[in-house]
């Protein structure tokens, strides 16, 4: 499988801006800038789209694993919340949190962890990202 996604840049950085777009063109030229990136300003940035990426890698990953182990989650809630840090002369993602909440009907806690934590070193996003990968995961009643 082989997935593309293009960026669109005109200008320097700080006062540049630029468009990013994905091979489905459900996210087409989307508008992302410096202030998009460091600031406040409306569009979005590389960061918080790995963000999103690894959520739902990570959504679909637990998914496989309960499944794998007899059980069919009804709802998994994902929040990936990356962070990226001054380092060495740039920036570097130094880790991303998963905070997870499932409900999962007939699971008991210790099966949903051993789940999560088999989707979470596994889902490939996980495994592309050189961050140290936390997880906070709790079943819904």
């Amino acid at each position: 499988m082989i997935r593309t996604a293009s960026a669109a840049w005109q200008g320097g950085l700080k006062e540049g801006s630029g468009t990013l777009s994905t091979q489905s063109g459900t996210f087409k030229d989307q508008p992302y800038s410096f202030q998009t990136r460091f600031g406040d300003a409306k569009g979005t940035n590389p960061e918080e789209l790995i963000a999103a990426a690894h959520a739902g890698c990570f959504s679909m990953a637990l998914s496989l694993f309960l499944n794998n182990a007899g059980l069919t989650p009804e709802r998994i809630d994902t929040k990936a919340t990356l962070t990226m840090v001054a380092q060495g002369g740039g920036f570097a993602i130094t880790e991303v949190h998963l905070d997870v909440t499932a409900k999962v009907p007939g699971a008991d806690s210790a099966k949903f962890l051993e789940a999560a934590n088999g989707a979470k070193q596994n889902c490939p996003v996980s495994k592309v990202l050189n961050a140290k990968i936390t997880m906070d995961a709790k079943l819904a009643s």
